[in-house]
């Protein structure tokens, strides 16, 4: 899921001039963790996670070596209505209280085009740990647009699109298989 963010890394190293290594951790109001399924072929429901902590670390001259982390907590699900929030995060399927937190580590990154790039990395949910890889789009590397406005945008910033699919019944979640879950992940990360 998180995942998001390695994709965003490989792209920004391949694009940015040579430098030293720099650390981007997430803007929580400025990153979305969305999930969509099929329910039962009628409609396709969606949800998202609302706490959502990355720390993404690259070296423009070496993007095999950018690394991407992510934590979600998983009892910030929400979907906008309570008692799926609550079913959904009941034993019979991310079981929130057992598992708070779902995480993505990057394992490799492979630039597939001037802004794009596919980054794999260990995905770990309900207890379960498997390779997924990301599909990224880098939006945006530089001053943030509204830094001349407000301070809180000064200084460099790095933005992507990241999406994915898994098979939940993999991670042991949930009773039955609903598909695919499809994951999209937009971000927005400041430099320390």
């Amino acid at each position: 899921m998180i995942k998001l963010a390695q994709t965003g890394i490989a792209a920004i190293l391949l694009t940015v001039p040579a430098a030293m290594a720099t650390t981007y951790k997430t803007d929580q109001g400025h990153t979305e963790v969305q999930f969509s399924w099929s329910h039962a072929g009628v409609s396709t429901q969606s949800g998202e996670f609302t706490e959502v902590a990355g720390t993404l670390d690259i070296n423009p001259e070496n993007a095999e070596d950018a690394s991407l982390s992510v934590t979600i907590k998983t009892d910030s699900l929400a979907t906008g209505f309570k008692p799926l929030d609550d079913h959904l995060s009941s034993a019979d399927f991310l079981e929130v209280e057992t598992y708070p937190e779902i995480t993505f580590v990057s394992t490799a990154v492979e630039k597939t085009g001037e802004d794009t790039a596919k980054v794999t990395g260990d995905l770990t949910l309900h207890g379960t740990t498997k390779p997924v890889t990301l599909d990224t789009k880098l939006t945006h590397i530089g001053p943030h647009p509204v830094g001349s406005s407000l301070d809180y945008y000064k200084g460099e910033w790095i933005a992507f699109e990241a999406s994915t699919t898994i098979d939940h019944t993999e991670f042991g979640v949930g009773p039955f298989s609903t598909g695919p879950i499809t994951i999209q992940i937009v971000t927005e990360m400041k430099a320390e």
